[in-house]
């Protein structure tokens, strides 16, 4: 294989150690090979970094396995070129995979030229990808209680939902709040309602009359604490998002043109893809 970068380097990266090979082409001469294993605590990768560049290297490539890869890119990313490569596409390569450590063979590639990098997004767009990833938890999360808290309405026989267009709007929750304090009289919940919702409420008095058991009251009222705590967090993280995207509002504006297209999708887009 053609030798192309004269200082590479390979790291094998594992959740505990990182061995690294740097590779040094010599002229006409047998290339230099140099194995060591550090730790993956952040003073033992800063050690990694102060070896590879007293030995000049130029290039580093790893495999993108799990996470353990992206603490030691955060710390070499600044001082090197740092090829983060698919593992799958590393094993495909035609060479003595077999025969070798892995951390010799990687260096080889990066010599090589012979790894595609794969896409790692600059910092910024790193921590928005993180955030955003966090906020559809979140929404997931809220969503499943949500999903909860009605089932146990259901099985209590409470028919808030076929009357509420939302159980857990204004009204609803005004409703909800009632039947956990367990002093008011369906009538008196009923009269809770607001806006057009008002104009049911003696439809929506049958609805409440079911049979609610102190555990399920006790599950509700967790239930409902803990949508209202996912929304509180959603909040927080959308303000935070909301600094993040404030180099891409013009990306945004371009973006939520496209029908059905929210910041929140925009937003998305702009952390997983890139913009150029």
């Amino acid at each position: 294989m053609e030798r192309m970068i004269e200082r590479s380097a390979g790291l094998d990266v594992h959740q505990a150690t990182v061995v690294a090979c740097v590779l040094i082409n010599q002229g006409g001469k047998r290339p230099r090979k140099e194995l060591r294993t550090f730790g993956t605590m952040t003073h033992e990768l800063e050690a990694l970094r102060d070896w590879l560049a007293s030995e000049r290297v130029t290039h580093v490539g790893m495999e993108s396995t799990g996470v353990y890869w992206r603490p030691v890119h955060a710390v070499l990313e600044e001082d090197f070129a740092v090829i983060v490569g698919n593992a799958r596409h590393i094993r495909n390569v035609p060479g003595r995979k077999t025969d070798v450590k892995d951390a010799e063979w990687i260096a080889e590639l990066v010599c090589c030229g012979l790894i595609r990098p794969s896409f790692v997004p600059p910092k910024p767009l790193r921590e928005l990808r993180e955030l955003l990833r966090y906020r559809r938890k979140l929404t997931e999360a809220q969503a499943a209680e949500r999903n909860r808290l009605q089932k146990l309405l259901e099985i209590a026989n409470i028919k808030l939902g076929s009357v509420a267009t939302d159980v857990l709007g204004v009204s609803g929750r005004a409703i909800l709040r009632a039947m956990i304090d367990n002093t008011a009289s369906v009538e008196a919940m009923a009269d809770l309602a607001r806006g057009r919702l008002r104009r049911k409420r003696d439809q929506l008095a049958h609805a409440l009359k079911g049979r609610l058991s102190e555990t399920q009251r006790f599950l509700l009222s967790m239930q409902l604490r803990r949508v209202e705590d996912i929304e509180t967090l959603i909040g927080e993280l959308d303000r935070h998002i909301g600094e993040k995207l404030a180099p891409y509002q013009t990306e945004l504006a371009l973006l939520t043109q496209i029908p059905g297209v929210d910041w929140v999708v925009a937003a998305v887009l702009i952390a997983e893809i890139g913009w150029t």
